[in-house]
């Protein structure tokens, strides 16, 4: 399998290469399985995709090589991947707006997970048919532990953060990183492209005053040792966060997984939330999508800052 392949998704004819090259040294996890389990998740994670701009983490020579961030994917993508020109400002290219890829169906998916796209990085916004931005509609807080805290601390903080979201009428759902820390979502109904970012900053702010001792609300790196930074920033129309279901570029493959609330609570480890792709496909016949709460047709609005 080390020659091309010729494979038809849904219609699509892709040409798939390199499948038996080893991606995950650690594990033995190749290219191949690599698409097998992105094509296997795929009932899951597109729904939390489609729409949404995406930037590729690709890994060419697997997560003990160089990796880099791809947004333009126009240059080399298939005429009927759909590709959406966006606002890049301050981008390394120099270039004012991309072309992104967006992920819409399983035969776009295969065509990214060849290209090596470990991970999988996504706003919190999607585009509109006819070109430009629907406003934000997830609130997202990036869960980040400054060593030598841990995911464990991050469940504490993600507790406080529930209680406070619940209260305003809003329903969280959470998922690990796949990496060290986590993140919390809610759908949110919103005209406004920066209410977001001002409503996650006003909480995390209110938790930091309320927990001194645990939660961090600024960005100084200095101020995080073994506490809880909550990145409201990711909040930001120009900021990306890895996706649900997305795999990681860490020493095995681990996934970014939706998890319960009781595992949240019973989390005293942090190995208790580490998740591999073969763990992610058992959990789904289990659990199904954690995340389907983001999906409704009805999100709340967002409410005013706390």
């Amino acid at each position: 399998m080390d020659g091309d392949v010729l494979v038809s998704v849904e219609g699509r004819r892709l040409k798939l290469s390199n499948l038996d090259k080893v991606l995950y040294p650690s594990d033995g996890f190749t290219k191949g399985e690599v698409i097998n389990y992105y094509s296997r998740i795929a009932p899951l994670l597109l729904p939390h995709v489609t729409g949404r701009p995406l930037t590729m983490r690709r890994y060419p020579n697997g997560v003990d090589g160089q990796s880099f961030y791809e947004k333009n994917a126009a240059r080399h993508a298939p005429d009927w991947v759909r590709t959406v020109s966006v606002e890049t400002p301050g981008s390394t290219t120099g270039a004012e707006t991309l072309d992104f890829a967006v992920v819409d169906d399983l035969a776009t998916l295969v065509w990214v997970a060849n290209l090596a796209s470990l991970e999988l990085h996504i706003p919190q916004w999607t585009v509109a048919p006819r070109g430009g931005k629907h406003p934000p509609d997830r609130l997202v807080f990036d869960l980040d532990p400054g060593a030598p805290a841990t995911i464990v601390e991050c469940c504490r903080v993600a507790l406080l953060l529930r209680d406070e979201l619940a209260a305003a009428g809003l329903e969280p759902v959470a998922k690990s990183s796949g990496s060290k820390g986590m993140q919390l979502y809610c759908a949110i109904t919103t005209s406004a492209a920066d209410a977001p970012s001002g409503y996650a900053k006003a909480l995390a702010e209110k938790l930091a005053a309320a927990e001194p001792g645990l939660v961090v609300a600024k960005m100084a790196k200095n101020l995080r040792p073994g506490k809880v930074f909550i990145d409201w920033s990711q909040n930001n129309q120009y900021k990306t966060t890895v996706a649900p279901y997305s795999l990681r570029a860490r020493e095995r493959p681990t996934v970014s997984t939706p998890i319960t609330w009781r595992e949240v609570e019973r989390c005293r480890r942090p190995e208790d939330l580490v998740f591999t792709a073969d763990d992610v496909l058992d959990r789904v016949d289990e659990h199904g999508d954690l995340f389907e709460p983001l999906l409704t047709e009805d999100p709340p609005k967002l409410p005013a800052r706390t």
